[in-house]
């Protein structure tokens, strides 16, 4: 047999390339057979761990909104004004009414309040920011309500339809404060805000608003002949027409509508 057959018979022999390598990671395994249990153990209980905080997270945002809405049931008590000094019996079941609004908003505040603290970093707790704002507003805590309505703003998706609600009490609660440029802010960013109903427009009215205390008629003037014009049939327009008419009645020159087709130009550039 020649020299390179008998080469050839002897690499045969041999194990391959292949053989070598699978006994190599055999060796491995058995070494550190211990090490990869528990490397595949550490993601079987990380999975675990998902899973369960996604359940556990579930589990929370469904209590917490069903914590929210038993807190907001304060809205369904009566408001029964009574002289002083009356007593009322509730029937059995039913709690006695709010003698006033006052009364039944800081039910409310403390309610919402307390619910927050209790739930915080869930989407009911963000959201329950909003009525208490504006029940804080409405009691005259105006910091209070400033700090609700930045709460429920930085927490709420930018497409949630109530963006344009607690803008609009934001602005309120700067200009109870006669902070107007802050006040102009939000309600300029109210404007930028997809609204509809009864707060399509009401940016821009505000806006107006702002400008006159601020002794701007003029320009609140111009921005209120637009409103009619952009936002037609609603009841911003229609409280634009009104202020426009104070307006020219103290003498304030009042600059002439722009036409529909201009007005349109203008809003998309």
């Amino acid at each position: 047999m020649a020299k390179s057959e008998k080469m050839t018979q002897r690499e045969l022999k041999q194990p391959d390339a292949f053989q070598r390598v699978g006994a190599e990671a055999r060796d491995w395994l058995i070494e550190r057979q211990q090490l990869v249990v528990l490397a595949v153990g550490v993601v079987l209980v990380g999975g675990l761990v998902v899973a369960l905080a996604s359940y556990f997270s579930s589990r929370s945002e469904d209590k917490a909104a069903q914590e929210l809405s038993r807190a907001l049931k304060v809205l369904e008590r009566p408001i029964m004004a009574m002289p002083e000094g009356t007593q009322i019996t509730p029937m059995d079941g039913e709690e006695a009414p709010f003698k006033s609004a006052q009364e039944q908003d800081q039910a409310l505040v403390k309610a919402l309040t307390e619910f927050r603290a209790a739930h915080k970093g869930t989407r009911s707790a963000a959201t329950a920011a909003l009525p208490l704002g504006k029940a804080e507003y409405r009691l005259g805590n105006h910091d209070g309500a400033l700090a609700a309505f930045t709460d429920f703003l930085k927490d709420a998706p930018q497409n949630d339809p109530m963006r344009a609600a607690a803008l609009e009490g934001q602005g309120y609660a700067y200009e109870a404060q006669q902070k107007y440029d802050q006040a102009l802010g939000s309600f300029d960013e109210m404007s930028k805000v997809d609204a509809s109903g009864y707060l399509e427009g009401m940016g821009q009215y505000h806006r107006a608003r702002i400008l006159i205390l601020q002794g701007k008629k003029e320009d609140a003037a111009a921005v209120l002949v637009k409103l009619p014009v952009d936002h037609a049939n609603t009841a911003a327009a229609r409280l634009a027409a009104e202020r426009t008419s104070l307006l020219a009645a103290e003498g304030v020159k009042i600059p002439p509508p722009p036409q529909p087709s201009t007005a349109k130009q203008d809003g998309g550039a």
